[in-house]
Formats: C-alpha cells, sequence, structure tokens
C-alpha cells in the first residue's frame, strides 16, 4: 500500500471486529505490521499495559467509527484520545453513516475515509489511501468520464477475511433469521471470537448455561455478526443425535457432494471428511446434550463449531464457555428497548424480579409492552399466580416459556433421578444464593424427603449431576445455585401433600447450620452464605421454633457486620409475623423488636427507632426484671438512642446504672459489660469529662484486648475511641499512632465498607487535619466520603461527618467557595434529620460560620456564631469545648469587624476558660492565646501582643513542631507585630526559615 512499512494499532468496538480483523489481514498483505488485540493479546493480559505498549508503539492509530465505537464505557475513548494526544496519529475510517453531532467535537472536523456502502475493491482502495501519505500523483489521473473496469480477479489471496459489510450472508448459509431484539452479551461474544480464532484448528467451542438464559440467541447474533468471515455457516438442530446424519446430508446436499444412493449416514461422513479439507465454515450445533453422542458428528477441519448446551460436562470433547443471567446493565437496556417509557428504577426492578433471566425478561416485556399489563400489576402476579404469568408473553426467538422449560426438564428427571428432583424441591423453598454442599451432607440423615441411602457418601452428586446436565442448577466445586424463576416454579407445583414434609426439610437443614458467634468476624464468612436463605420468605418461622434462634442470630450477624438494611429488613418481617402469632411479649418476639431497632437506628433514624427500643425495654422490665441480660440490653440500646439524639446528660445516669447492673450480674469482663462501660466513656467524653472518659477507655481496652482479642470489633471500638480522646487532648501524634493501627486492623477483619472502618477513618483525617497534614487528611477523607454516600446513603450521620470533616480540611487549604458548600448542605440535613440543637448540627453551624469569615461574610457569619452559642451555652454549659470553640468563632468575627474591644473581653474569658479545663498546652487554649494576641495587636497592645505569641510560638513549637501551619502563623504573626515595635531585624531574623524553605521548595522545574 506504501513504500515503506508502518505499525499501525487498530481501534474498535467489539461489535465492529470483524471490519478490525479485515483491515488488519490486508494490511499484513501490504506489508505493514499491525497490533490487534484478538490477534496479540492474551487472556490474563493486564489490559491498560498491553494498550499502552500498542500506541506508544505504533506509526498510526487506525479507529474504526461506528455508533457503538463511542458507547460510554469503551476503552476506545481512551484509544483515540491517546492516539490525537501524540503527535495526532489518528486515521479514522468510518464504519456506518455518522452525523457531526454524534462525534466528539476534536474529532467532528476531522477527514475521515467512508468504508459503508462500498463493494470490497472500493472499500480496499479506501483503505490504501487512508494509510498512505497524501503524496501526490507520479502519472496522470484517469480521466473522470472513463467507465470503470470490474476487476475479475480477487484482490487478495486465498483465505483472507471477506468485507464485513460486504452482500452479507455467504454462498452456504443456513441460519434462522436474526433477532432484531438481541441487546447486550458484547463480552462474551467478544470472549467467544476470540477463543474461536485462537483455539487453531477446530477446537469446538460450548456455551451452555440453563435454559432461557440465551444460548442459542448468543450464537445466532455471532453467526450473523460475524457471517462475513465464513464462507459456509449452517445451523444444526442437536437435541435428537440420531438426526445428525440427516443434519449434515442436507450441507452435502447444497454443496453437491450428496449421493442419493449412498444413504443420510454415507454422505454425512463424506460432509465430514470434506470439511477437514475445507476452512472458513462454521457450524453451530444448537441444544446438544450428550458429548458422548455428539462426539462422533464433530468435524476435524480448521473451520469453527459452536455448540449451545445445558450440560457443562464437555470436558476432553470441547472448550466450554459458562453462559449466566444478564448482568444488570444489560437486563435494563433490553426492557427500556422493548418497553416504551420505562424508566431505570422500573427496569432494574423488575430485572431484579426475574432474576435477570433473558427468557423472563423478554416474557414480561412482551406482556408489557402490549399493552395488556401494567409493571405493578405483573410484579404483583408474578408473587402471587408465579406459574401462570410465567406462562405468558411471546418471547421471539424461544422456543417455550420459562414455566414449560423448568417443568419439561423437571419431568425428564423423575423416572430415573427421584433424589434429585426431591432436592430441587427442597431447595426451592431457600433462596437463590449459592447453598454450601457440606450444609446437605451433614444433615442428610434428618432429611425426610430425600429418598435412597441416607449414608450414602456420593449421594449429593448422584444428585446435582442430572441437575447441572439439564440446566437447573448452577455446580461449583463447593456450593450449586437454583435461579429464582426454577425454584418459583417448583414451588407452585409442589403437591399440598407434600408441601409440609419438605418444609421441615427446610427448616431442619437451617437450623442445623448454624455458625455459632455472630459477633466474631471468623464466623462471619459461613453467616454471609447462611443468611440470604434464612431471609426467603417462603420459610414459616414462626411454625418451626427450632428455627428463630437462627433467624435472629442472623439478624446480629448482620448489624455487628455493618449490613445494616438487611438486618432492618429481616427483623421488621420477623417482628410482624412473631407480634401477631406469638404474641408481643414473647422472648423471641422481643429480641427481633430489638434488632428492628438497633438497626433502624444504625440507619441513621434514631427518632424511629426511638419508641421501638422505649417498648421493648418496657415489656422486658415487666416479664423479665431490670437486671436480666436482655432488659439491660434494651436500657443499653435506649441510652445509645439518646447519645445519638445528643441527650447526654439524661443518659448518663441510665449508662451508669446499666454498667453497675452488668459487673455485678455478668463481671468486669463480660463483652457485655465492657459494652456498656465503653458507652459511658463515650458519654462523659461528649459531657466534656474527657479525664475521666479516658480513665474508662482505658481500662475497657486493656480488657478487650486480654479476653476478645485485639481485632475484635468491640476492641476496635475502644481503641477507635481512646485514639479520639488523645486527639481532644491535643496528643495529635499518639492519637495518628492508634488511628493508623484502629484503621488497619477494622479494614482487614471489618472491610473498607463497614460503618466502625468509616468512623475509624473519619477520626484518623481528623487528626491528620491537626497535624497539619492537610492533603494527605483530604485524600481519606474523600474516600470516605464517597463510600458513605454509596452505602449509608447522604443524610446519614457518618456521612455527614465526613462531609463536615472534608469542609473543614477544605477551609484550611483555602478552597472557601466549596468549603461553604459542602457546609451549607451538611448543617441544612442535619437540622432536618437531628434537629437544631444536636451537638452535630452545632458542630457544622460552627463549621459554616468560619468558612463564612474567610470568605468575607461577617455579618452572617456573626449571626450564625451567636445563635449557635447561646444554644451551646443552654444546652452544654459555658466551658464544654464546643460552647469555647463557638465562642472564640464569635470574638474572631468581631475583630474583623472591628469591635476589638468586645472580641477581646469573649477571646480572654475563652482563654482562661480553656487554661482551666484543658491546660496551657492543649491546642484550644493556644488557638485562643493567639486570637488574643492578634485583637491586642489591633488594640495597639504591642508588649502583651507579642510576649503571649512568642508564648504561643514555643509551646506550638515544642507540641506540634517548626513546619506545622499553625507554629508558622504564630511565626509571621510575632513578626509582624516586632515590626510594627520597630524591631525590624528580629521579625527578618523569625522569617529567615520560612522564607529559606520558600526558596528551596518554591522554585519551579525548568
Amino acid at each position: 500500500m506504501t513504500d515503506y512499512a508502518q505499525q499501525f494499532f487498530i481501534s474498535y468496538a467489539g461489535t465492529d471486529r470483524g471490519w478490525a480483523e479485515w483491515a488488519g489481514w490486508h494490511l499484513e498483505q501490504a506489508g505493514h505490521q499491525v497490533t490487534l488485540d484478538i490477534w496479540d493479546w492474551r487472556t490474563g493480559d493486564n489490559l491498560v499495559q498491553r494498550m499502552d505498549e500498542a500506541l506508544e508503539g505504533a506509526d498510526a492509530v487506525i479507529a474504526l467509527f461506528s455508533a457503538s465505537y463511542f458507547e460510554d464505557e469503551r476503552w476506545t475513548t481512551e484509544e483515540w484520545t491517546a492516539a490525537v494526544a501524540h503527535r495526532d496519529r489518528l486515521i479514522p475510517l468510518a464504519l456506518e453513516p455518522l452525523a457531526t453531532k454524534d462525534l466528539p467535537r476534536i474529532l467532528a472536523a476531522k477527514l475521515r475515509k467512508d468504508l459503508h456502502g462500498l463493494d470490497e475493491a472500493a472499500a480496499l482502495a479506501a483503505l490504501r489511501e487512508a494509510v498512505n501519505s497524501g503524496s501526490r500523483p507520479t502519472a496522470p489521473p484517469p480521466f473522470p468520464g472513463t467507465i470503470p473496469v470490474t476487476a475479475t480477479t480477487p484482490v487478495a489471496g486465498q483465505g483472507k477475511p471477506r468485507l464485513p459489510g460486504s452482500t452479507g450472508q455467504p454462498e452456504v448459509w443456513s441460519v434462522r433469521r436474526r433477532n432484531p431484539d438481541f441487546a447486550g452479551r458484547e463480552a462474551e461474544i467478544a470472549r467467544l471470537r476470540e477463543r474461536l480464532v485462537k483455539e487453531g484448528r477446530a477446537v469446538p467451542q460450548v456455551l451452555h448455561g440453563m435454559g432461557g438464559v440465551g444460548k442459542t440467541q448468543l450464537a445466532l447474533e455471532y453467526a450473523h455478526r460475524f457471517a462475513g468471515q465464513y464462507d459456509l455457516v449452517w445451523w444444526i438442530d442437536a437435541e435428537q443425535p440420531a438426526e445428525m446424519p440427516v443434519r449434515y446430508t442436507e450441507i452435502a446436499t447444497r454443496l453437491g457432494i450428496a449421493k442419493p444412493e449412498a444413504g443420510a449416514e454415507a454422505n454425512a461422513r463424506a460432509m465430514l471428511t470434506h470439511l477437514d479439507v475445507r476452512d472458513r465454515w462454521l457450524l453451530i450445533l444448537d441444544n446438544a446434550e450428550d458429548p458422548d453422542q455428539i462426539e462422533p458428528w464433530l468435524a476435524q477441519g480448521s473451520g469453527h463449531t459452536l455448540i449451545t448446551s445445558r450440560n457443562p460436562n464437555w470436558a476432553g470433547t470441547a472448550r466450554t464457555t459458562p453462559l449466566n443471567v444478564f448482568a444488570r446493565t444489560d437486563s435494563v437496556t433490553y426492557l427500556q428497548g422493548r418497553v416504551s417509557g420505562m424508566s431505570d428504577e422500573q427496569a432494574n426492578t423488575l430485572a431484579a424480579d426475574l432474576g435477570d433471566l433473558p427468557l423472563a425478561l423478554a416474557q414480561a416485556a412482551g406482556v408489557i409492552a402490549n399493552g395488556g399489563m401494567s409493571l405493578d400489576r405483573y410484579r404483583q402476579l408474578l408473587t402471587t399466580n408465579t406459574t401462570q404469568i410465567l406462562k405468558k408473553g411471546g418471547a421471539p426467538g424461544y422456543p417455550a416459556s420459562v414455566e414449560a422449560t423448568v417443568t419439561i426438564a423437571t419431568n425428564r428427571l423423575t423416572d430415573d433421578h427421584p433424589a434429585a428432583v426431591a432436592l430441587l424441591h427442597l431447595v426451592a423453598l431457600l433462596g437463590p444464593e449459592p447453598i454450601q454442599n457440606s450444609w446437605l451432607e451433614t444433615v442428610r440423615p434428618l432429611l425426610t424427603t430425600i429418598p435412597g441411602d441416607p449414608d450414602d457418601p456420593m449421594w449429593l452428586h448422584d444428585a446435582l449431576s442430572p441437575l447441572s446436565r439439564y440446566g437447573l442448577a448452577r455446580t461449583e466445586s463447593e456450593s450449586f445455585q437454583i435461579h429464582r424463576l426454577t425454584q418459583a416454579v417448583l414451588r407452585d407445583q409442589t403437591r399440598p401433600d407434600q408441601s409440609v414434609a419438605i418444609r421441615n426439610d427446610a427448616t431442619t437443614l437451617l437450623a442445623a447450620v448454624n455458625p455459632g458467634d455472630p459477633q466474631s468476624p471468623d464466623s462471619w464468612p459461613s453467616w454471609a452464605a447462611l443468611t440470604p436463605h434464612l431471609a426467603a420468605v417462603h420459610l414459616a418461622t414462626t411454625e418451626q421454633p427450632e428455627l428463630r434462634p437462627t433467624v435472629l442470630d442472623a439478624a446480629h450477624y448482620l448489624i455487628r457486620s455493618g449490613q445494616t438494611r438487611t438486618a432492618r429488613d429481616l427483623t421488621a418481617a420477623a417482628h410482624n409475623a412473631w407480634s401477631t402469632d406469638l404474641g408481643q411479649d414473647h422472648p423471641d418476639t422481643l429480641t427481633a423488636a430489638q434488632y428492628l431497632g438497633h438497626a433502624t437506628a444504625d440507619l441513621g433514624n434514631t427518632n424511629a427507632a426511638r419508641p421501638i427500643i422505649e417498648d421493648t425495654l418496657a415489656r422486658r422490665r415487666r416479664t423479665l426484671g431490670d437486671d436480666h441480660p436482655d432488659t439491660l440490653q434494651s436500657a443499653n440500646d435506649l441510652a445509645s438512642a439518646l447519645s445519638r439524639l445528643g441527650e447526654y446528660a439524661g443518659n448518663l445516669y441510665l449508662f451508669e446504672d446499666i454498667l453497675a447492673r452488668r459487673r455485678r450480674t455478668l463481671g468486669d469482663d463480660h463483652p457485655n459489660t465492657l459494652q456498656s462501660a465503653h458507652s459511658l466513656a463515650i458519654t462523659l467524653h461528649n459531657l466534656g469529662e474527657h479525664a475521666e472518659a479516658r480513665r474508662i477507655i482505658e481500662d475497657t481496652l486493656a480488657r478487650g484486648r486480654r479476653t476478645l482479642g485485639d481485632d475484635h470489633p468491640t476492641t476496635l471500638q475502644a481503641a477507635h475511641s481512646l485514639a479520639v480522646n488523645l486527639h481532644v487532648a491535643g496528643e495529635y501524634a499518639e492519637a495518628r499512632r492508634i488511628h493508623e493501627d484502629t484503621l488497619a486492623r477494622g479494614r482487614r477483619t471489618l472491610g473498607d465498607d463497614h460503618p466502625t472502618t468509616y468512623q475509624s477513618a473519619n477520626e484518623h483525617a481528623t487528626t491528620l487535619h491537626a497535624l497539619g497534614e492537610y492533603a494527605e487528611a483530604r485524600r481519606v477523607i474523600e474516600d470516605t466520603l464517597a463510600r458513605g454516600r454509596r452505602t449509608l446513603g447522604d443524610d446519614h450521620p457518618t456521612t455527614l461527618d465526613s462531609a463536615n470533616g472534608l469542609a473543614t480540611i477544605l477551609h484550611s487549604l483555602g478552597e472557601y467557595a466549596e468549603a461553604r458548600r459542602i457546609h451549607e448542605d451538611t448543617l441544612a440535613r442535619r437540622r432536618r434529620t437531628l434537629g437544631d440543637d444536636h451537638p452535630e448540627t452545632l458542630q457544622s453551624a460552627n463549621g459554616l460560620a468560619n468558612t463564612l469569615h474567610g470568605l468575607g461574610g461577617y455579618a452572617e457569619g456573626r449571626r450564625i456564631i451567636e445563635d449557635t452559642l447561646a444554644r451551646g451555652r443552654r444546652i452544654f454549659g459555658d466551658d464544654h469545648p464546643n460552647t469555647l470553640a463557638s465562642a472564640n468563632g464569635l470574638a474572631t468575627i468581631l475583630h474583623s469587624l472591628g469591635e476589638y474591644a468586645e472580641a477581646r473581653r469573649i477571646h480572654e474569658d475563652t482563654l482562661a476558660r480553656r487554661r482551666h479545663t484543658l491546660g496551657d498546652d492543649h491546642p484550644n487554649t493556644l488557638n485562643s492565646a493567639h486570637s488574643l494576641a492578634v485583637t491586642l495587636h489591633a488594640l495597639h497592645q504591642y508588649t502583651t501582643a507579642a510576649q503571649l505569641l512568642d508564648d504561643v510560638r514555643n509551646r506550638r513549637r515544642r507540641s506540634l513542631g517548626n513546619d506545622h501551619p499553625a507554629t508558622a502563623r504564630a511565626t509571621r504573626d510575632l513578626a509582624k507585630v516586632l515590626s510594627t515595635m520597630g524591631r525590624q531585624f528580629e521579625a527578618q531574623r523569625l522569617l529567615a526559615p520560612q522564607k529559606r524553605k520558600k526558596s528551596r521548595f518554591g522554585r519551579k522545574r525548568r
């Protein structure tokens, strides 16, 4: 194509892979080198690294433009932007008509070659012209009026790919019509194409999965999409292996090599022999179930064989690719394409109800899109009339409904595999999540509905094998899974005379595999596997007393592991059912209420949790007595709720009483006693009694480490509280050390998204901020805020803590506008959810007032801070740290307004109170002293101001170091006062180290 070879990288969307192979083949035939992912990259390669290498080594990037190329979340964006950025090495080729508005602005103005609408010769000429440099011709161009002569010889040699956009179907073609509603599966199609191309000589590829998962539809889409890569494509219905000779004879007849007198068997063998020496063919064997009977009919040539099957057991015969249900995004895209006006939320909800099964989605879309039924009505019938609704709705390309697919497969197993069918009906009562094999192996002697020898060690293997073969179960090495719609059909089809026994077996199974202590992270993986099955609504736990303790333990596990929404839903359902059937005072009902209140509070809705907790406490006091462990737990829950509501003084006595009772009845080291001690310490801390709080926390932490271990959640909470206490005391370095250790342990044992981990990260960022490490503090808090918003919601107290922390850090970084925006949003949310007088609301108001001051909004800042100060004095008293923070903020604003005398009065009062309650060296005390000195300077009290600033500077150097921002501010302000006093030499000497540092680190690199 050119006088010199070039290196090209081809950038394309997965849907256009045929074009990419066609272009790549012809470029290499012309002597160029081509990097194409499907040819050159292997499974397991680092995609980003390989892409970077290809882009760096390419002379140019050939970009195959189509609508798919510019879809969101494709790597193509990174490819073309890199090519444009690096010497603008992009060669655009359009595969379909594209309007300017469909292209990114930077690409819309670029000249591009169109390959669409051309025959192969013209497309090849366009490709040649695109990769050439555009030099002037060396011979006269042909006269435009000359009638072109059609080439009679091929443009390239044997084995080249056919033009993807050419006349379409190969000469030998027998494939059903393409499904116009096909959606999604791009990754699966790309993976299938890669395997077929790379596996080499005729290695059959099997798509396997349950009925209705879309195996046939994917194979059909592949055949149409890559038709241009083959000369022969034939679809074979392989469900009846005995018919295979007839199917191959049909191909032989189409090719003219069949001999009528030879018979089907001989003609089929002749066809297989022909395929052995032929290339560029594709055979699709649809719905093949028995590998042993299909294996003799697999061609051995260099074409491609694609098999669809419910049976995954093709080892030794073919390569297998499991096909699962749709990804949720594909489900939503499909439903919205079929049903006009369906919102994202509606499509998400319906897809979840249907378990993302493509056949079920197609049926539902058919029913709803035809106008015969609303979405809400369909979902209602899916619950109340499952079997009937799963019969409705035509699904193009699918031979049977979901109901029929399940029924036919089950009926085939009934006579030969009764244990498999019995197992299927048993697990239909569980959740659609994986079921552990070990559970069934453990309880097999207790199960009454499974026929056969209960001592047979192979019974489960023998039962699961046919279920897997017929696509009714998805099996792994240690577990198996049944689709939710398969379960629904089976539940509807269970005979009434069998249902009681099956339900009893399901109850026996779940009760027998209780993993143990729900508070221990060691047991959480086992609880995670079990809990979804306990939450299945098909088990009447009211009638099964042996299962209720396991349900309650599961709720406890969910709360401790931070899965509060699931805990709330589980306990709400249990409490509603048990209140009616067992009575509101039944111990199990009350325990469900206890966990419901706890979960509701953990979700940030403490006002809704409080009446639940108070009612549970009253009932337990009446039925169990004041000292019963359950009563004390409810009392502790109430006191904790009061703390969350900011009612610290009101719950202090309650915590003290609970702790005394637990020490007397349970002992000092019992986990519940440690919980009470920790809660009491937090209340004392919130009331400003930091020394006593610290004494209790240190004792609790030592006991927790000794009895529970360093990584137990109770121990981690105590360590976290100690670090917070140290921070408030101004011991930032030690607070940081404990925060870092606690955060690392929390992430390892609880996970990055556990609420306790969030709290540790929030406080760690706060301490980093206090140490002047603003950039790292910002990184930590931004990550925590993003996680909190995603998992807890924007209004959750922990999320709002993160938002408040970020705004404070941004203020220190001088980003006042963004800090103001976050402070205003956080304050509004806290006022709405917590009330105007809650300590955290007042904290946000303080922060907003300070930021308004930084922006010059003195009047509005003053109004807010005066209101906050009045509320703080009323709620906490004059000496509480929060009140003093407001007083300091007000004095600072008054200073900026020029009201120096009143600012001085408040600063002096605040400084005296902080010295008395916190000590002379506390950072907050030094902040007050610093602020007072600045005001004294404004009042021309230079000597006193200089003495005060010198003292502040020395104390900060000792406690925070020379490089801390607060130390630097004290140095600058002291120098300013000295300069005012005419002591410029001393001022310059003070500032010299800062200037040297700025000079050393502030130069720009050449």
